[in-house]
């Protein structure tokens, strides 16, 4: 069965921290809470899901309207994952009932040569969400500790000083990620980071349906296919970032991305949890805006 309370156990389940640090083998991609016994207890089990996500996709619009009044935090959604883990699904799915005006999407893709001018973080401070705002990152400058990790033959076009080199490098950038996180976080902008863990066989099948199905030809890159050589690579890049990276303030999260209405459930309740936690209040009229308001109602009662 899956509840609030159960939601809140495979929640817990899926959080990065130091004592419980990211294991592939501990948080694979593919599993789900118990499941209902009978001969439909897959689909009941969507199905309590499903109501809980449209519960969840309602507070986040309530939630994003009170941040936007507020004005002294945002919040920032990082996602990273394999191609076709999904990252996509979850921006179209979780925040659906959102605002446009209050949210905004940023895709990450190779950096152009005016970014490679700059440090890695650069291209991702640019976009930041501003106060009252979701700033949602499709990837981010993780990349940098990840895909540039596994190709380390991109680090040739950063222009970068000689020293750090080897494991050095990515030590600093580690620390300067957790520096930036931490720089965000004291100037009110929340952070949450997915980690979408799709298993290699499920990316399979993802890929093919690219390829077979006329609607999704559009999504098909060949590349895509071709990082798969990768995967235990990238696995252990995976492993290492969010390990050195996930913090109190700034976790990761680790959502098995197999079961596509499940990791948008997941991801939907932590984000809207995330800013009820800021506990904020609809602002009230201080004494000059409440005689302002009065004087209008009484000239739009007078019209009447």
């Amino acid at each position: 069965m899956l509840d609030h309370k159960t939601l809140e156990q495979c929640i817990e389940h899926c959080r990065v921290t130091q004592k419980r640090p990211y294991d592939p083998k501990e948080h694979a991609g593919d599993w789900l809470p118990e499941t209902p016994k009978g001969k439909n207890g897959r689909a009941e089990l969507k199905d309590q899901a499903e109501e809980l996500l449209a519960e969840s996709r309602q507070r986040l619009a309530e939630a994003q309207e009170l941040l936007w009044s507020d004005d002294r935090h945002a919040l920032l959604v990082v996602l990273q994952g394999m191609d076709a883990a999904g990252k996509d699904g979850i921006v179209k799915h979780v925040m659906s009932e959102v605002n446009p005006l209050g949210c905004e999407v940023t895709s990450f893709k190779a950096p152009s040569p005016e970014e490679l001018d700059h440090d890695f973080l650069w291209r991702c401070v640019r976009h930041l969400p501003e106060r009252g705002r979701i700033g949602i990152f499709n990837r981010s400058y993780y990349e940098e500790v990840l895909v540039v990790r596994v190709h380390p033959g991109y680090l040739k076009g950063q222009k970068l000083p000689d020293e750090p080199k080897g494991e050095a490098l990515w030590a600093e950038r580690y620390e300067s990620i957790r520096n930036f996180e931490r720089h965000l976080t004291a100037n009110g902008t929340v952070v949450r980071k997915f980690f979408l863990n799709v298993t290699l066989e499920e990316q399979r099948k993802r890929l093919l349906e690219r390829i077979e199905e006329p609607k999704k030809f559009w999504k098909f890159n060949p590349g895509d296919a071709a990082e798969r050589a990768y995967w235990t690579q990238y696995q252990e890049a995976f492993t290492r970032a969010l390990n050195e990276t996930s913090t109190e303030a700034a976790p990761w999260y680790v959502i098995p991305a197999d079961h596509k209405w499940f990791a948008r459930t997941l991801v939907a309740h932590i984000l809207a949890e995330a800013i009820d936690a800021l506990k904020l209040q609809w602002p009230k009229p201080d004494p000059e805006d409440r005689k302002a308001m009065a004087e209008v109602k009484k000239a739009l009662l007078q019209e009447g």
